[in-house]
This record gives structure tokens, C-alpha cells and sequence, in this order.
């Protein structure tokens, strides 16, 4: 029996050596383009530490804000020593995650908030640091994913686009331990996929035709040490002030900032 969060076509390091010895990665086959946060351009060949230095085809490439060192190394290790004291969950693809939001059927467009308590109390300073940030001063967090990435279990996530219904426009994450590349590809340019480098303690605002027209995922290769990503999330219009599903809206964010919360899996192994 497999000692994993995979289903379906997902895997990782651990069922495939005990189950799925025949399963790869698929390697991308995509011209690579890399993301300067600098000059905010993507550039064909290189990587962000070539600037001012770029070289090869640009391909301009909206919806990326970066932040590097948006917390101190000092500040990375409370952090995480807070989040491991508390219990994390299997997920898929060699993933291990913390969940502090309400309970969503996506498919059913149903939200359950019985076992939501609010964002983990950590977050309080990061969320007030990142309403002084200007692409950020009017985001409002109701949702907080803790995600383990490890490359001994072949960590990694297919593309996709994050839920569009209920998730608002802009993903927030803060990315811990190690450095990796977030990898977007989009059926618009199925020759190209984009890195945006992720560097240690940087925080990432995905947002825009980033977000909307852009699938971003990790690939394997690319975690080669522990990494946490703590990713938060807003509501989208609908569940915004004049929304049809304001009230249920406002009622989550009630609930998340009071920064009294307590993982999911913390409530399950209680």
C-alpha cells in the first residue's frame, strides 16, 4: 500500500518505487523562457541573474510581482518552527500540506466554514507586512495553504489554474527553505513556458493574464532541497462587498482574521 497522497494519473517518488516502477516525469519540451523580476521581461536562454545582461527573445510577461526578501532568515526560521508543530497531511504528488480555510466542493459550489477557525496566528505579521506592499494594501486572506515540498519523494504540481469561482484575482505565496522555479505554460503559446524564479524568503504575487491565462506548476527537478510555500488567497467578486454571495463572503473573512486558527489536520488527529 502506497504511503502517499497520490490518486489517479498523480505521482511521486514514493508509489512509483512501490507501485508505478514504470512512472516518469514528463520533461518539457518548451522553448524556456526565464522571468527577471528586475525589468519584469522574460527572456529566451539565461536566467534572472543574467540582468542587466539578458540576451535572446523577450516575451513580455504581465502579472508577476516579487518581493525578494520579504522576511529575514531569522524571520523564516519562527515561522517554521511554528508550522511544524503543528501536524501536516499527505497530498498529492509527493506533497504534504497544512489547511486553514473553510471546506469547498468545487465541482458542487459548496463551502462548509464548521471546522474553518481563521488563518494561524504566525500570519498576522505577514498579512499586516503585506498591506504595506501597494499591489497588496486591499488584499484580504481567507485562505492559507501550507505546502512541504521534498525532493527525496519527487515533490513537484501538474499546471493548472487555481479555482476561479471562489478564489479571487491575485495568489499570494511565501516561499521558504530553498530556492525553486514556478513554471507557466499556456495553450496560447504552446511552444513557450515561462520560469519565474522563486527565491528563498521572496514573497510572489501571481495576478493578471499570469493568473487568468498562464497554468503555473513545479516540476521535480526543480526542488532539490525542502521547501515550504505558504500560499494565501482572496475571494473572488462574488463573494465581495455588492457580490450575490457577499454575506457567506464576509462571514469567511471574520473567521480568518482573527488568526486564531488551527489546521485542519490538527482538528482530525484531535
Amino acid at each position: 500500500m502506497s504511503h502517499c497522497g497520490c490518486k489517479g494519473i498523480r505521482t511521486c517518488l514514493v508509489c512509483e518505487k512501490e507501485e508505478r516502477q514504470n512512472e516518469t516525469e514528463t520533461k518539457c519540451s518548451r522553448k524556456i523562457h526565464s522571468f527577471c523580476d528586475l525589468c519584469n521581461m522574460a527572456y529566451e536562454g539565461g536566467t534572472a541573474d543574467d540582468h542587466p545582461n539578458h540576451h535572446g527573445n523577450t516575451l513580455e510577461f504581465p502579472g508577476i510581482f516579487i518581493r525578494r526578501d520579504f522576511i529575514s532568515s531569522e524571520e523564516e526560521s519562527d515561522i517554521l518552527e511554528h508550522i511544524y508543530k503543528s501536524p501536516f497531511v499527505e497530498s498529492q504528488s509527493g506533497r504534504r500540506k497544512q489547511d486553514y480555510g473553510p471546506k469547498v466542493n468545487f465541482k458542487r459550489k459548496k463551502i462548509k466554514s464548521d471546522v474553518f477557525t481563521g488563518l494561524p496566528d504566525f500570519s498576522r505579521v505577514l498579512y499586516d507586512r503585506m498591506k504595506s506592499t501597494d499591489i497588496l494594501k486591499d488584499f484580504e486572506p481567507v485562505e492559507q495553504c501550507n505546502l512541504e515540498y521534498l525532493p527525496e519523494r519527487g515533490s513537484s504540481i501538474d499546471p493548472h489554474f487555481d479555482d476561479f469561482w471562489l478564489w479571487g484575482e491575485r495568489l499570494v505565496t511565501l516561499n521558504l527553505g530553498s530556492d525553486t522555479i514556478l513554471c507557466m505554460t499556456s495553450s496560447d503559446y504552446p511552444d513557450i513556458s515561462v520560469h519565474i524564479p522563486l527565491f528563498r524568503n521572496s514573497l510572489i504575487v501571481v495576478y493578471g493574464p499570469a493568473r487568468h491565462a498562464w497554468m503555473h506548476g513545479i516540476h521535480r527537478c526543480d526542488i532539490t532541497e525542502k521547501r515550504l510555500a505558504i500560499t494565501y488567497r482572496e475571494l473572488s467578486a462574488e463573494f465581495q462587498p455588492g457580490g450575490e454571495k457577499e454575506q457567506v463572503g464576509q462571514n469567511l473573512l471574520d473567521i480568518a482574521l482573527t488568526f486564531d486558527g488551527v489546521s485542519v489536520g490538527s482538528l482530525k488527529v484531535s
